[in-house]
Parts: structure tokens; C-alpha cells; sequence
């Protein structure tokens, strides 16, 4: 089978397409034939070496494909072959076959196309444990999203206004994606490029919140943007923290988490596929749930071959990229 193989860390185009063995099985794993894998930042930060966790060398990037399953180990009772799944693999999906543990592998609706799938792996389910798990989020709850342009901040207003927020606002750094986000369900827009950004957003939540702070907050930014969001949180509010893609690491003086009884609390998606698959299978049922209702939908894709990885990457990486970036393995051949 054919396969990206990083064999050394670096750029994306120092990684190649390679003829490599069909993985092996374990008892409790099945493999996946790839029809669709999206392409996410934090690939390209394993790929360069840059990640908190990163898988001896040489390996094959690519988390969350879907497909069909192909082969199940002795030990698997809840999957049959041929049944079409999202895999959330850690690695591997950059590739025409997978070896994935049968519990991170969840059935399709039969409506759902493998592209909306890989659209949706990482998105909605960070997204998800963001609002559900480390939010609380409780019905009549305000929203805001930053980085809402973003696979999870896309998700993130979609999912929120399916649980019930009674408001979801966009933070936006560039009004051109705006439209995007109202017709996905957000009730405003917070612009993120304003001057003086630590009182102006405060002072743009409370305008279009009837002078009150967010319950809940997800940020995906870091930086500025976290030190002036904080400030719009609500009394007893949620500053959920997802990741730092404007760059700073922020801090925050634990004296204000007290004066506001406000809570600041990190989300590491992968820990919980190790430490709750439950909670991942939960979380999984109510998406593809709300996906059946018509509540949610999948991210726009842009669609490649395996070949053209590194120029979807890159696209990722210059943030040029007009939606998802999906990789259709079995295309080469």
C-alpha cells in the first residue's frame, strides 16, 4: 500500500509517499481501508517536531481518518467488515490503510460521506469535550468563540447552538469569514482586530450581550487575545483554553479567577481516547446525532490525492486554505 512516511523531522515536503507493508492487527484493533483523511496544524506540527507528543521515526501522520473495515481482530465484537467508520487514529490516516483500536472507531449515519467524516474528526469532537465536558455548558448559556474560523471554532458554534446556548458569539480577526459564521448560527460577530483589543472586546460582548460577559469562553489563541477575553467572562464563567495558534503562551493572576469566581481550564483532547473512551464514544453518538437532525454540518472540504499532501499543508500552514483539507487515498490508485 502507499503511505506518507516522515522519516525525519522537518518541513512537510521533506516528508514522501512511499510503498510500505499493509499494517498488522491485534486482537482488539481493526483495519481501516482510507477514504478520507483531514489534514490539521497539529499535523504539521508533528511532522516538524514541535508536538508535546511525537511518535518514533519513521512514522505516517494523519489523525482521524474514515473508511471501511477491512480486517478485525479476534477480540472485536461491536464492529463487523464492512462497516464505515471514523478512526480516530493518533497517526497512520495519512495513508490507504490504518491499524486502529476498535474502541476509537465509530460508526457512520448512513447519510454521511467519508469526506464530511475526516471534515468533521478533530473538530467537533475538541469542540465537543470544550463545551460539553470542560464548559459545562447548560441551556440559556452565552457562548463566544475565538479563532471561529477555525475547524474547532466552526464546530464549536455550531455544537454550542445545538446544546442550547442562548447566544454564540464569533470572535473574527478578519471580517471576510463573517457571513460564514452567522449562517452557521452565530448571533454576532466579535471583531478581534480592533484597537486597544483589551477593552474593546470586553466593551463588544457586552453590547451585543445586554452588558453582560460570556459564560463560557474557547479560545484556540492564546496571546492578546486570551489576556482581553478573560475580562469578558461572566461571573462564575468558563475560560476553556484549546490551544495557542496567535503564538504567546498567556498567564493569568490566579487573584482575578477569585474576585470573578471564574474558572481556567485546559483541554487536551488526546488524553481522553486514553483515559475515557467512554466519554469519546458519548461524544460521538451526540454529534453524529445532531448531524442526523440537521443541527450541525460539516466544515467546507478541499479535496486532494495522497501525492498532494505537502500543498495541503502548506495551504494550512500560510492559512490560505478556503475550509478542510482532505486527503483521498485510494484516488492514486
Amino acid at each position: 500500500m502507499r503511505a506518507v512516511v516522515v522519516d525525519e523531522f522537518g518541513a512537510p515536503s521533506s516528508a514522501t509517499v512511499q510503498k510500505v507493508s499493509q499494517p498488522t492487527i491485534k486482537d482488539d484493533e481493526v483495519l481501516v481501508e482510507v477514504h478520507a483523511a483531514a489534514q490539521n496544524f497539529v499535523d504539521l506540527l508533528v511532522i516538524e517536531g514541535k508536538y508535546q507528543f511525537l511518535p518514533p521515526r519513521p512514522f505516517t501522520p494523519g489523525k482521524g481518518p474514515a473508511g471501511i473495515v477491512r480486517k478485525k481482530g479476534a477480540a472485536v465484537t461491536h464492529l463487523d467488515i464492512g462497516d464505515r467508520v471514523l478512526a480516530m487514529a493518533e497517526q497512520g490516516g495519512y495513508a490507504q490503510q490504518v491499524a486502529v483500536a476498535a474502541e476509537q472507531c465509530y460508526r457512520l449515519p448512513d447519510s454521511m460521506t467519508y469526506v464530511e467524516a475526516a471534515s468533521m474528526s478533530l473538530g467537533f469532537d475538541t469542540a465537543w469535550f470544550a463545551l460539553r465536558e470542560r464548559g459545562r455548558l447548560a441551556k440559556g448559556d452565552v457562548v463566544l468563540v475565538l479563532g471561529a474560523s477555525g475547524a474547532v471554532g466552526l464546530a464549536a458554534v455550531q455544537l454550542a447552538k445545538a446544546m442550547g446556548a442562548k447566544k454564540v458569539l464569533a470572535g473574527l480577526s478578519s471580517r471576510r469569514r463573517e457571513q460564514e459564521l452567522l449562517d452557521a448560527g452565530a448571533d454576532a460577530v466579535i471583531d478581534l482586530s480592533v484597537d486597544n483589543l483589551r477593552d474593546n472586546l470586553r466593551e463588544q460582548v457586552y453590547e451585543v450581550n445586554d452588558g453582560q460577559g460570556a459564560d463560557i469562553v474557547v479560545d484556540m489563541i492564546g496571546g492578546d487575545v486570551f489576556d482581553a477575553a478573560i475580562r469578558a467572562v461572566a461571573w462564575s464563567g468558563r475560560m476553556v483554553i484549546v490551544g495557542f495558534a496567535g503564538g504567546r503562551i498567556p498567564s493569568v493572576r490566579a487573584n482575578y479567577l477569585l474576585v470573578k469566581n471564574i474558572e481556567a481550564t485546559g483541554l487536551q483532547i488526546s488524553d481522553y481516547r486514553v483515559r475515557r473512551p467512554d466519554l469519546v464514544a458519548q461524544c460521538f453518538k451526540e454529534v453524529f446525532g445532531f448531524y442526523e437532525q440537521g443541527l450541525v454540518k460539516a466544515m467546507p472540504a478541499t479535496t486532494l490525492a495522497l501525492d498532494e499532501f505537502a500543498k495541503g499543508l502548506e495551504m494550512i500552514q500560510n492559512r490560505t486554505a478556503p475550509g478542510r483539507m482532505v486527503l483521498l487515498p485510494q484516488s492514486d490508485d
